[in-house]
């Protein structure tokens, strides 16, 4: 077979990926100064206009020296999804590949990671009556009683969430209901479809969880300074929102709402919503651990930039 026969190589794609707080964007702006590319945001919260201060979203500079893809793309008061996702995500990889640039997915929000990578398992999409049915149970039962209805359905499901997770718990519970099929039965059934791109997976994991927690904290008190509170206070005057739209259930923004409404104090906030923070991170390493491919780089090292871009340098030169 001659060279003129051989199929073209596919074209690159870089993930960085990790928990909050590990400097995902800081490596990403770091990258796109030494290789042609174009960030994409694998991040569920980054996705709603106006909520800024709350999602660490890249700023004006950042999207001004790098295009910036699936940000401020919908409302508030909207709903997005793993499959919007990806069907979002594959045709601007595309495009980026044939401008001649590598896309870069950047983010923490391992469903996404895992729709695109993997493909979509058969769920059925999100009810609203069915999810206000189970809400008004949990209200008269309490979340650890539907948890403990949902261990007789789908063991394998309740084994992993708390009993108080009534976020993960209702869904859970939702789509059994929708559905008739527990939702690890459906899990198992998702469709390997193989991206056609050759694949670089950089994984920030810390070395020291102390240390990202101590990273946590300084993060959130620099928002609460930068105007947390004001820019939830704006969202709500300028938007029909609700507390168990998910938008208003991210980390940050459930717990300002709270102190809003005079649920919690300022301190209670803070600390709520820190522990929360932790929390996100622990559910996100553990997503991480279990992902093989991953290349484990230590977030929490000064040379960090400096060795992901040896290795990325390494990857788009075969």
């Amino acid at each position: 077979m001659t060279a003129s026969n051989l199929a073209p190589p596919a074209p690159p794609v870089i993930f960085i990926v990790g928990p909050t707080a590990c400097g995902k964007s800081a490596l990403a702006l770091a990258l796109s100064t030494q290789i042609p590319c174009e960030i994409i945001s694998v991040d569920s919260a980054q996705v709603y206009r106006g909520m800024d201060i709350g999602t660490a979203k890249p700023g004006t500079a950042a999207c001004a020296a790098v295009p910036h893809h699936l940000i401020d793309i919908i409302d508030p008061t909207e709903a997005y999804s793993a499959a919007r996702f990806r069907s979002d995500a594959l045709p601007l990889m595309a495009e980026i590949s044939a401008r001649g640039r590598v896309p870069l997915l950047v983010g923490g929000t391992m469903l996404y990671l895992r729709a695109l990578i993997d493909g979509l398992s058969d769920l059925p999409e999100a009810d609203a009556q069915t999810r206000r049915q189970i809400e008004a149970e949990a209200a008269q039962k309490g979340w650890p009683a539907m948890h403990a209805e949902l261990a007789l359905i789908d063991p394998e499901s309740a084994q992993r969430l708390k009993p108080g997770d009534s976020q993960r718990i209702g869904r859970a519970l939702e789509i059994y209901r929708l559905s008739g099929v527990p939702m690890t039965s459906l899990l198992g059934r998702a469709t390997r479809e193989p991206l056609p791109y050759r694949v670089l997976k950089i994984a920030l994991m810390p070395n020291d969880r102390a240390l990202l927690h101590k990273r946590i904290a300084l993060r959130f008190e620099e928002m609460v300074k930068l105007g947390l509170l004001d820019e939830v206070r704006e969202l709500r005057r300028q938007y029909a929102l609700t507390p168990d739209l998910p938008s208003m259930r991210c980390v940050g923004y459930r717990q300002a709402w709270e102190l809003l409404d005079g649920a919690a104090s300022e301190k209670e906030f803070k600390m709520r919503s820190i522990a929360a923070t932790r929390q996100l991170a622990k559910r996100q390493l553990t997503w991480l651990r279990a992902m093989s491919d991953m290349e484990q780089f230590d977030c929490l090292q000064n040379d960090l930039a400096a060795r992901a871009a040896a290795r990325v340098g390494a990857f788009l030169t075969v």
